[in-house]
């Protein structure tokens, strides 16, 4: 009884404050107000107090912001991200996306799970307490994505039970082994069971007709999967929501952003996914979606719902996507749709970013350590040879802008009984070395479209076990490279003539760095520079070179344990006899 009369006197202040008896916090003036409820644009004053949107019109005010006609939109929320992509802690990462008008984001903490099981999970929900930017999570439902690799953990449906009860958390992330729900695996679909009426994302690239009817009946209701308009349509016609994802290595707005329409726009959704931070620098981040779906067409409203509100009520957040009474005052102002320059951003009401800059010391830096993840079984540079067991072999071919392969059939290049990269046809060695148990199991293959002349390039992420790959053009600089990863216990790293010419240390599960974002984005940026003098024409080898070992994803990939027929979901020779 004690409880319910704290509220109702809560509640009689909330009252007061929005009938004018008390003077508010903060006025914001001469605001183009954009209302995802109603949809539509007018000018009016927007009264703020305790955090909440508390009215509209004339009201008293301790502080005033006239604004002059500026609009003002709800905070941007990405509603599918994997903060490990960036290397940046939570902090850092806030610190880059809120100037973007960013102010939650539904983490899906896949890429840490992988290494470090709940740990991880638990390490990205306490860094994110005092990041300022809002953050909800998605527990990882395929950890690992499958038994084609070796991950460093492995969680069961006991074991994301445990956290469901956290308030941030707000389901099950992405199934990607939809043919585990098709055939009814039956861990998968225990993991499915406990969430219990919370949200279930999808993961489910050209899956159609019954199947998808099958995976759709299990109780998943999104996709972020969708390359063609096709493939959307028909999995908004089964009943999920369409994630338009834009992220570094896979880019889907211009391609299905032609399906949204004044009928469907509520059921759509925008997302990063996966996005570095010097394309989040050079463009923006959900902003960015924003400003090009208006460029492509879609009505500025329906554009602003698909990155606010259609996400908050989707994942069940009352209080997120709106500029209304009792909603957390998190709103965006930019100056116009077409240049869309973010001037000033609030988070519960209070303003965290003006001008593209966050304001000193209101992000607080998360100094927690985790253990090493990288155990690896002492490397030898006889390991990369790769004997030639037939004149053919199957090649995975990269896709520029997409993380779907294509596999073909090439003849090798043949020296002393052991194949050699041909830099000449852009067909190069690619290994894959396990790096959580110290097995010394170490898989490789052939990648075409990096076109690599020299040098090689190596990396701790690698979707989704994150073992270490490598690529490159000669076996001393391919071993160079892969032990300047351990040696700084996680990483990204570039050699050639057996010396590393550069190098990214990311000691936080291999993922993420412990440095400054700032720092991060400089050894990218660098990073780029020495894989295009070393020859490749891609614009992120190193994202792309990341996905290659994603075993859910078709068509043709490569883990710690071999070839993949991403397919059929089955491991299959190297040699075409």
């Amino acid at each position: 009884m004690i409880e319910i009369n704290k509220k109702v006197e809560n509640l009689k202040k909330d009252i007061d404050i929005s009938l004018n008896k008390n003077k508010i916090d903060l006025l914001i003036k001469n605001a183009k107000l954009i209302n995802t409820f109603s949809g539509d644009i007018y000018k009016t004053d927007i009264a703020v107090h305790n955090g909440k949107i508390v009215g509209f019109g004339e009201y008293s005010a301790k502080n005033v912001i006239d604004v002059k006609g500026m609009y003002v939109a709800p905070g941007f929320i990405d509603g599918h991200v994997h903060i490990e992509s960036s290397m940046v802690k939570i902090p850092e990462f806030a610190k880059v996306v809120m100037p973007c008008g960013t102010t939650s984001v539904v983490i899906d903490p896949h890429e840490i799970a992988n290494v470090l099981g709940i740990e991880g999970i638990k390490y990205m929900l306490s860094s994110s307490i005092d990041s300022m930017l809002g953050v909800y999570v998605m527990l990882p439902s395929c950890v690992p994505s499958t038994a084609l690799e070796t991950s460093g953990a492995t969680l069961s449906s006991h074991d994301l039970s445990l956290l469901l009860n956290d308030e941030r958390i707000l389901g099950i992330a992405e199934v990607m082994n939809y043919p585990g729900v098709i055939h009814k695996d039956t861990d998968l679909l225990k993991k499915i069971a406990i969430a219990n009426g919370k949200i279930i994302d999808g993961h489910a690239p050209f899956l159609s007709g019954k199947q998808l009817y099958a995976y759709v009946s299990s109780g998943i209701r999104s996709d972020h999967e969708c390359s063609d308009v096709e493939e959307a349509r028909e999995k908004l016609r089964a009943g999920m929501y369409v994630m338009i994802r834009e992220g570094t290595a896979a880019k889907n707005l211009k391609s299905l952003i032609g399906l949204v329409n004044v009928s469907n726009s509520r059921k759509f959704i925008f997302v990063t996914d996966d996005r570095h931070l010097d394309d989040i620098e050079s463009e923006g981040h959900i902003n960015y979606l924003v400003k090009k779906a208006i460029e492509y067409g879609v009505d500025p409203v329906k554009a602003i719902q698909m990155a606010t509100i259609n996400t908050a009520e989707y994942f069940g957040l009352k209080n997120l996507g709106a500029i209304l009474p009792g909603y957390f005052a998190d709103f965006v102002i930019f100056d116009n749709f077409k240049r869309m320059n973010i001037k000033m951003v609030f988070k519960n009401g209070i303003m965290v970013s003006k001008d593209g800059k966050v304001f000193d010391g209101i992000i607080k830096e998360y100094k927690e350590k985790l253990r090493g993840t990288i155990n690896v079984k002492w490397i030898e540079h006889e390991d990369f040879a790769l004997k030639a067991e037939g004149k053919k072999a199957r090649v995975i071919n990269v896709i520029p802008n997409e993380i779907i392969t294509k596999m073909s059939v090439e003849e090798v290049k043949v020296d002393g009984g052991y194949v050699s990269s041909d830099t000449e046809k852009d067909i190069l060695k690619i290994a894959v070395i396990e790096r959580h148990m110290a097995s010394g199991r170490i898989a490789k293959g052939l990648v075409r479209g990096f076109k690599l002349k020299k040098g090689a390039i190596a990396s701790s992420i690698s979707h989704d076990s994150h073992n270490i790959v490598v690529i490159g053009t000669h076996d001393g600089d391919m071993y160079q490279a892969a032990v300047g990863v351990v040696k700084m216990q996680g990483g990204i790293a570039a050699a050639l003539n057996g010396q590393i010419l550069e190098s990214l240390p990311l000691p936080v599960a291999g993922l993420m760095s412990d440095r400054s974002a700032e720092f991060v984005k400089t050894k990218i940026k660098r990073l780029r520079e020495v894989a295009r003098y070393l020859g490749s024409e891609l614009p992120d080898p190193f994202m792309a070179m990341s996905f290659l070992t994603l075993p859910p994803i078709p068509e043709i990939k490569i883990t710690d344990r071999g070839i993949i027929d991403a397919n059929k979901f089955k491991v299959v020779e190297l040699f075409v006899r």
